[in-house]
C-alpha cells in the first residue's frame, strides 16, 4: 500500500478537489483522509453538497484516548457509492484542531498497517500549526499543489524548500500544477521551486466544481445529462486527473497500474 499526501502552500490552489479526483480515478480501493486542520470539511460540505453528516477525524481522537484507533478507523469512514473510495471527513470547525494533535503520530502507524488500500492525505495548508505532519513527513510522496501565478510560486518557493528537507529519506516532494501555462510552465516552475513538477491539472473551474461542490456535470452542447457525463468523462479536466494518477503509478507509488474505474459516482 502506498501513502500520498496532498498539500499547498497559500490560497486555495485545489487542494481537495485534487486529492478527491484522484482517488476517484484510482485503479484499488483507496481510502481518502481529510486531515486539513482548519475545519469546515470541504467534503461533506462541497461534493456531499451538506447532504452528509460523520464525526470523522473526531471520533478518531476519541478511539485514539481509548486505544482502539485501528479498530475503530474502518467504522468511520464513508463509502462512496458505486467506487472503491471511502472517506474519512476532517472536522467541522476550526476549534476542534487542538484535539487533532494527538491523533497524527498514531494515525500515521495504523494508516501504514492497513492491507489491500493506498490512502490519500489532503493536508490542506502547510504552516497550520495543528497540520499533520508526520503523514506530510512520512508519506511515500507529498504534492504540493500549486497554482503557477507568480503571487503562488513565491508563495511556494521557500515551502518547497522546507518539504525537501524535512522529507524523510527514501520519500519524496513533488509539484502538482494547476493550470500550467497561466503565467509559467512547468520546466520554469521546477527551475524555481528546486522541485519536479510531476503532472499538470487543467484550468477548468467549471468541470473542477463537480468534485469541489457537488455541482452537476456541466451541460453540453447538444443532448441531456447522459451526454453531459460523458462530455465530463472524455474532458482535458478529467483526463489531467486521471495523468496524475498515472504518474504516480509509474513513479513506483501505486502498486499497479492505474486505470479508469469510476462507475458514474453521485455526490447523494
Amino acid at each position: 500500500m502506498a501513502i500520498i499526501t496532498l498539500v499547498s502552500a497559500s490560497g486555495s490552489p485545489g487542494v481537495t478537489t485534487t486529492a478527491l479526483g484522484v482517488a476517484l480515478e484510482w485503479s484499488r480501493p483507496v481510502l481518502l483522509v481529510e486531515a486539513d486542520p482548519t475545519g469546515g470539511s470541504a467534503l461533506l460540505t462541497g461534493y456531499w453538497r451538506g447532504q452528509r453528516d460523520h464525526a470523522g477525524l473526531l471520533e478518531l481522537v476519541m478511539a485514539e484516548r481509548h486505544g482502539v484507533l485501528a479498530d475503530a478507523l474502518p467504522r468511520m469512514v464513508i463509502p462512496i457509492e458505486g467506487t472503491d473510495v471511502s472517506v474519512v471527513a476532517g472536522t467541522k470547525s476550526h476549534e476542534q484542531a487542538p484535539g487533532l494533535s494527538r491523533l497524527w503520530d498514531p494515525l500515521l502507524l495504523v494508516l501504514q498497517e492497513l492491507s489491500g488500500q493506498d490512502v490519500i492525505v489532503d493536508a490542506g495548508k502547510l504552516g497550520n500549526e495543528y497540520s499533520p505532519k508526520p503523514l506530510i513527513r512520512f508519506s511515500d510522496v507529498t504534492l504540493l499543489v500549486t497554482r503557477s501565478s507568480l503571487p503562488a510560486l513565491a508563495a511556494a518557493r521557500s515551502w518547497a524548500r522546507t518539504l525537501a528537507e524535512e522529507i524523510v529519506p527514501g520519500h519524496d516532494a513533488k509539484i502538482v500544477l494547476v493550470g500550467e501555462g497561466r503565467k509559467y510552465r512547468a520546466a520554469e516552475i521546477t527551475k524555481a521551486l528546486g522541485l519536479p513538477v510531476l503532472a499538470s491539472i487543467e484550468w477548468d473551474p467549471a468541470r473542477a466544481e463537480v468534485f469541489s461542490a457537488g455541482a452537476p456535470f456541466p451541460p453540453a452542447r447538444f443532448g441531456g445529462e447522459q451526454v453531459a457525463e460523458r462530455a465530463f468523462e472524455q474532458s482535458r479536466y478529467l483526463r489531467s486527473v486521471r495523468a496524475l494518477a498515472t504518474e504516480l503509478a509509474k513513479s513506483g507509488v501505486a502498486g499497479n497500474e492505474v486505470t479508469h474505474k469510476r462507475e458514474g459516482a453521485r455526490h447523494g
